[in-house]
């Protein structure tokens, strides 16, 4: 089988024009299934994409076009080759057009991929049998799955890109149901390795919250102080990362948009330090240090491939610090140049203790499990709906003391920065609703002031 180096070396030789850069991911992911408290399924899966991005000068600057594979052999990298060229040509000049790098190297070029199989599992499998034979005997029945992936990227270039990460990822979901089915919650954690899984946490996580469940009040709709924990906190943020386009701000589209093609950068927008922002070196969370971009956005361009990603804070003490742009949006709109990276942390300045400490400060409110189906509502103010989902619980006097019925919710990101009662210590997270786009995240849970719940939902 080609190596992608040496997929990367022939298609780079074969590109007849300016420049040529090729990304090649190699993935393999080990799974395992469970259900009603019994394996079912386990596999290995291995995966290989490639993306070849053509550069051709045009009209005093460049043009670029890209194609994709899977599975790409010997035999298809001189046809790659010609038809990235014949998509740059076609595209026409590029809006994003800049100066590409070249010359630039990272990791170990010529080391094979460090494939991930069912080893990963060897403690992780046992402690979930015994979680198993407990449940079994308590009639508590388990849902879920584990998944570990290894992934590696190849970024090579005609012009001397020779950049080169692996990025192990892993999580474990699970459902816990019991009495017939009538009570459900979940539990998420994220581990690159496995070593670092709990699984007796979890177990202890999921009875307590069944054990809630044995009490039930109904709770109209309105506005709840309301604990959202680390997850749900990364869920609902997720939307204001999409929507942080600079380009976007500019053109008034936008809600960190001001008049006459200004943006709110320098605005505060938090009543406490709130940072947000992404660093590469994150200990436990590090991530590729420079940009892989497959197509552009107005965010991110073909390119800046292989430009360095530095830390970038969307947030800073609570004030807009920074927009995401490419390096032609900061030319075209004077912002600053800020390539998001690999990673996202949200921390709050004097944040600390746990999601528990937070409920003991709750005189009358809500503690939710998990917010899903999350929808955008109205960019212009971040205005997000969504339902609870596993266990809404009513909390008095810093105790939780029952489960309420479930909520559909409208409420802004945006707006919800201005109503942090209290936030926890930050924590590598595992979200729910958006578990394969952001994998590599650490939040703090938080007190959300008049959270809107805004009608009661039937769901489970």
């Amino acid at each position: 089988m080609i190596t992608p180096q040496e997929i990367i070396e022939r298609i780079t030789a074969a590109a007849n024009y300016d420049d040529c850069i090729v990304i090649v991911e190699s993935k393999t992911q080990a799974n395992l299934r469970w259900a009603s408290s019994t394996l079912t399924t386990n596999g290995v899966i291995a995966e290989q994409d490639v993306t070849v991005i053509g550069f051709v000068a045009v009209d005093g600057s460049m043009a670029s076009g890209s194609v994709s594979r899977t599975a790409v052999e010997l035999d298809d990298c001189i046809e790659l080759a010609k038809l990235a060229g014949i998509a740059a040509r076609a595209a026409g000049k590029a809006e994003d057009a800049a100066p590409l790098l070249t010359n630039k190297s990272f990791g170990d070029w010529s080391a094979e991929h460090p494939a991930t199989g069912p080893a990963i599992f060897k403690k992780f499998v046992g402690d979930l049998g015994d979680m198993f034979k407990r449940s079994k005997s308590d009639a508590i029945e388990l849902f879920g799955y584990a998944e570990h992936t290894s992934k590696t990227i190849w970024v090579g270039s005609k012009g001397g890109l020779r950049l080169r990460f692996d990025r192990p990822d892993g999580r474990i979901e699970m459902n816990g149901k019991s009495h017939n089915r009538t009570r459900s919650t979940w539990e998420g954690v994220a581990s690159r390795n496995f070593d670092s899984i709990d699984v007796a946490a979890i177990d202890k996580t999921i009875r307590t919250r069944l054990d809630w469940q044995s009490r039930r009040t109904e709770l109209p709709a309105g506005k709840y102080q309301t604990v959202l924990p680390s997850g749900s906190v990364a869920d609902l943020y997720t939307y204001m990362l999409w929507l942080a386009s600079g380009k976007d701000a500019v053109d008034g589209i936008s809600a960190f948009s001001a008049p006459n093609g200004k943006t709110r950068i320098g605005e505060k927008f938090a009543n406490l330090p709130v940072n947000i922002y992404s660093d590469s070196t994150y200990r436990g969370l590090e991530s590729v240090p420079y940009q892989v971009t497959r197509s552009s956005s107005s965010m991110s361009s073909v390119f800046d491939n292989g430009i360095d990603n530095p830390k970038v804070n969307l947030f800073t003490q609570g004030k807009l610090a920074n927009l995401m742009t490419n390096r032609a949006i900061s030319t075209q709109t004077g912002l600053s140049h800020s390539p998001w990276g690999d990673n996202v942390i949200i921390d709050v300045e004097g944040g600390a203790g746990t999601k528990e400490d937070l409920i003991s400060q709750v005189k009358s409110g809500l503690l939710v499990t998990t917010l899903w189906y999350i929808r955008l509502v109205d960019p212009t103010t971040q205005l997000l709906t969504g339902l609870t989902r596993d266990g809404v619980y009513e909390i008095r006097d810093g105790e939780v003391t029952g489960a309420v019925n479930n909520f559909r919710w409208n409420d802004s990101p945006l707006g919800i920065l201005n109503r942090i009662a209290a936030a926890g210590a930050t924590e590598i997270t595992q979200p729910r609703e958006w578990a394969g786009d952001l994998e590599r995240v650490a939040a703090p849970a938080m007190i959300i002031d008049d959270f809107n719940m805004s009608t009661v939902s039937q769901a489970n």
